[in-house]
């Protein structure tokens, strides 16, 4: 799971890819634009957060996600 999460783009992206053929296949949502701006919000909203912490060894990136218990530090 931490290595998924650290590559949030791909994340995004299978999420969003997710949510459409869900949308599509079993809500039956025939607008295009609909269903992808509905996909997309979703995946927004489950994707992991990045931020920015300073600490005394210097900055460092640190991750969350709503299907990890523990944040992970990245340098």
């Amino acid at each position: 799971m931490e290595n998924i999460a650290k590559k949030t783009g791909l994340v995004v992206g299978v999420l969003t890819f997710i949510f459409i053929v869900i949308l599509d296949l079993v809500f039956k949502i025939d607008n295009t634009i609909l269903r992808i701006v509905i996909a997309a919000s979703l995946a927004a909203l489950l994707a992991p957060r990045r931020k920015k912490i300073k600490t005394q060894t210097g900055e460092k990136t640190q991750i969350t996600w709503i299907f990890l218990k523990k944040s992970i530090l990245i340098d």
